[in-house]
């Protein structure tokens, strides 16, 4: 017969598919491992500009593996001890966002690398394709938790707690240690929001045919979103890097930029927004953050840190309103632009709200800091020694997520507006 019958080009068509769209183990282990790479770079480079390669015992890559586990959401438990007469106690609670943003790009960009040039994909192939890589993504995961521990001994000085501390032998030590069952369902739940993500902002990405409803509601939102917040990153990047060139100490800038620019460019862009947040820093330690952070928060009780009480110290803090709307205005713009021309303003208008506030609410989430760090002998705490600290950061959550549905109801009705000039899918040409 010259003609295949439908089963046999049934079968050619998945063979060409296969070809067409490789999913195979070998293309799951090279995303997962080139993310992870990438985020252990970042992660070494970083603590080697802030000094960590001079860890003893050979804690530096004990010191990268925790790192990268905290910046998939992995949990790291600090520890302390100093024998029976003293008592240490430590917790530390951040995401290295500048770590964990490289991670998500690389593992995003080898997700979808095999979808490209596709309209449709089938639900059992999108699934099979995300659980290679989860499944490695959890191996990979598991021998960096492993790796991620180690205790370091705690010089007490010559004050009081030194003199102390000789006279009873009480050595103190603070360590880390990953929970690794815990850090797998974080780790699992970052990758399966990442790939979510991914799919929502790729135009080229094929998705399952009872999903295609979504496409035009959900994928310019994303996508706007995602700009947003990589615009702001951007900027950061540019700042930091002159504030390097141009001011000194170059390492600790590079430090904060490899370790935790979005954490301070996506505070902003709240603050900008008109947020709040509350907080202390109390102790020799303290927040990778400009001066005048430190000085709002570096107070006795809980500070209130907004454009107002910043302005009190640096009145060009108000240029974050600025580029606030800025930004958000043209997020709100390029979202439109991207939707068919049939959707009126009032909807993207609700559309840029859903978004701006999901945004925002995980900018809040995410960019919250919980530290501390105590020695007490024989009952006395921090003897002199300045070996003790707290860094808090929190957020006012209700109002951030009210401050984002006003701003985006407000930009996405304005770039609804303003997309009308721009041709559009589902809008005709004058002439076609």
């Amino acid at each position: 017969m010259s003609e295949q019958t439908p089963p046999r080009r049934a079968g050619a068509q998945r063979a060409e598919q296969g070809r067409r769209a490789p999913h195979g183990w070998p293309h799951a282990l090279a995303a997962v491992l080139a993310s992870l790479a990438a985020m252990a770079v970042v992660a070494g480079l970083g603590l080697w500009a802030a000094g960590a390669a001079d860890l003893p015992g050979g804690a530096f890559p004990s010191v990268v593996a925790a790192v990268v586990v905290m910046a998939v959401g992995g949990s790291v438990g600090l520890s302390g001890d100093a024998g029976m007469i003293a008592e240490t106690d430590a917790g530390l609670s951040v995401l290295p966002l500048s770590v964990s943003l490289v991670g998500a790009l690389v593992v995003a960009a080898g997700f979808l690398r095999p979808l490209r040039h596709r309209a449709v994909a089938d639900v059992r192939e999108l699934a099979g394709w995300a659980a290679r890589i989860a499944v490695l993504w959890v191996l990979l995961l598991t021998g960096l938790g492993l790796l991620a521990r180690h205790r370091f001994a705690i010089a007490l000085g010559d004050g009081p707690a030194g003199e102390i501390g000789d006279l009873l032998d009480s050595s103190p030590e603070v360590g880390f240690k990953t929970d690794v069952p815990l850090t797998l369902v974080f780790g699992l739940l970052w990758l399966a929001g990442v790939l979510v993500v991914a799919l929502s902002v790729s135009r080229g990405a094929p998705l399952p045919a009872r999903l295609l409803r979504f496409h035009e509601s959900v994928r310019p939102a994303a996508y706007a979103m995602v700009f947003l917040l990589l615009s702001y990153a951007a900027l950061g990047l540019a700042a930091g890097l002159v504030v390097a060139a141009t001011r000194g100490h170059a390492a600790e800038t590079f430090a904060v930029l490899l370790l935790g620019l979005p954490n301070l460019v996506w505070l902003a862009f709240t603050l900008g927004l008109g947020a709040s947040w509350e907080g202390r820093v109390d102790g020799p330690f303290g927040l990778p953050m400009p001066r005048v952070l430190d000085e709002v928060l570096r107070t006795p009780a809980d500070s209130t840190l907004s454009l107002r009480t910043l302005a009190e110290h640096d009145g060009r803090v108000w240029w974050l309103l600025v580029v606030a709307a800025v930004l958000v205005v043209t997020a709100a713009f390029l979202m439109a632009a991207r939707s068919p021309a049939r959707m009126r303003a009032w909807q993207h208008a609700v559309h840029m709200a859903v978004a701006l506030a999901l945004t925002v609410l995980a900018v809040c989430l995410l960019a919250g800091v919980s530290a501390h760090y105590g020695l007490s002998l024989l009952g006395i705490g921090d003897l002199g020694g300045g070996l003790s600290g707290l860094v808090e950061l929190r957020p006012h959550l209700w109002k951030a997520l009210l401050l984002a549905v006003a701003w985006g109801l407000i930009s996405g009705f304005l770039g609804g507006v303003l997309a009308r000039r721009v041709h559009r899918r589902g809008e005709m040409r004058p002439g076609a």
